[in-house]
């Protein structure tokens, strides 16, 4: 009997032990890969979310907050500045491009975003679009290839929008002070008067879907897109009153950026923020996390060694007189050792095939979810050179774990394995 079918018929005879070696290696194989990929995705998403655009300009608050609203649609902008802002950044001889931005409403969860229609030559290049063609008027939108397959969306459509970048649940299980409550009441009565007169505006204002974007991998897969004005028209706004929620500098160079930041940075609640720097905070955070998941991964290949050790162990124990037999009928030691350490190898292997598998398989389910949470995708069918670090490290673990209990047959004495 050749060696890799006697190693087969001893794993299937301890078929339960086996399966939960497996198991115990495919899960951590698994979570390892999945991991791997959610954090090339984080990173490959991060650097291409903000295209040439190295700055941004939007109102005083958080500059990560305007960043990831700007550029991810991520959580609520950090407020409007005045439309005179962005005719101060044209004038800015550092400057190559800007362009003007509008937001704070949706369309069945997904941002309307107001921008010239420039930015997308600037952005991606002279990409054509999947269907149809570039806004032109007031009211004409363009959707991301996510919006359109989510949607069912298709050239022609229309519908109206709502205000607010999330659904606005009221809260319950408040409880109000007795003497508070009628002026508590007239604050609400006050609050639902303007949402019913804010409902009226958007329920009134109609958009029409006259072009479908290709799919750019970019957060803007999952926007609606249309003109700058869209959001005075919608509320009716005098000249005077118009305001725009953040400004994208593409600039000639890095010392026009910094100019135009020293200049503009804390003047009449305006702020200047490099875009660069703060994807670099939110990569930095994530990072941290990673390392509370690193230790966690760290824990299940330890567990998943520990589980290949305990199951040849066990093989160990029962077959003390085969092997025995084997030694007396002339078999060698190295085919005694080979035999434990085939073993071994052969139930890693197959974990490390099927955590293989489930890893991508967990991507691929989990694709739509966290790109639709954080607008960044992962890519079930990506392979990179982590993925070799992750079969030699598995194979390692398992061959280390086979070295043990081999050695031990490997040492004794034929007639005492027989005897035992």
């Amino acid at each position: 009997m050749s060696l890799f079918r006697l190693t087969l018929r001893n794993v299937l005879h301890r078929r339960f032990l086996s399966l939960l070696t497996v198991c115990a290696v495919a899960i951590t194989v698994s979570f390892i890969v999945l991991l791997s990929l959610s954090r090339d995705s984080v990173e490959e998403g991060a650097k291409k979310g903000y295209g040439p655009f190295d700055l941004v300009i939007g109102a005083e608050g958080s500059e990560t907050q305007l960043v990831l609203n700007t550029f991810y649609h991520i959580g609520a902008p950090t407020g409007n500045i005045p439309l005179a802002v962005l005719d101060q950044v044209g004038l800015d001889s550092g400057v190559d491009k800007a362009y003007a931005m509008t937001t704070g409403d949706n369309y069945n969860g997904f941002p309307v975003v107001g921008i010239d229609p420039g930015y997308f030559m600037t952005r991606y290049g002279d990409r054509k679009l999947q269907e149809g063609a570039i806004y032109a008027h007031t009211g004409e939108t363009i959707v991301g290839s996510y919006v359109a397959q989510t949607l069912g969306l298709k050239i022609g459509d229309t519908f109206t929008g709502a205000h607010g970048l999330v659904q606005e649940e009221s809260l319950a299980g408040e409880e109000i002070e007795h003497d508070d409550f009628e002026d508590s009441a007239a604050v609400e009565h006050e609050h639902e008067d303007e949402v019913a007169g804010e409902e009226h505006d958007h329920k009134s204002f109609l958009y029409t879907v006259v072009g479908i974007l290709p799919t750019l991998y970019s957060p803007d897969d999952r926007a609606v897109f249309t003109t700058v004005d869209y959001a005075w028209a919608v509320h009716n706004l005098a000249e005077e009153e118009r305001e725009i929620t953040a400004v994208l500098v593409k600039p000639n160079s890095l010392l026009g950026a910094h100019n135009l930041k020293q200049t503009l940075d804390g003047s009449n609640g305006v702020q200047a923020a490099y875009t660069s720097k703060a994807v670099s905070d939110v990569l930095n955070a994530v990072d941290q996390g990673s390392r509370l998941i690193g230790v966690l991964t760290a824990l299940c290949i330890l567990l998943a060694a520990i589980s290949i050790l305990l199951s040849l162990i066990a093989a160990v124990g029962e077959r003390t007189k085969d092997v025995g037999l084997l030694r007396l009928l002339g078999k060698s030691r190295a085919y005694v050792w080979m035999t434990l350490t085939t073993e071994g190898l052969l139930i890693t292997a197959t974990g490390l095939i099927v955590g293989l598998l489930l890893g991508h398989l967990g991507a691929f389910l989990l694709k739509d979810a966290f790109f639709s949470q954080a607008g960044i995708q992962i890519d079930p069918y990506h392979w990179t050179t982590n993925h070799g670090w992750i079969v030699l490290g598995t194979l390692c673990i398992g061959l280390f774990s086979s070295l043990g209990p081999a050695f031990r047959m490997y040492r004794l004495h034929p007639l005492a394995l027989f005897k035992s």
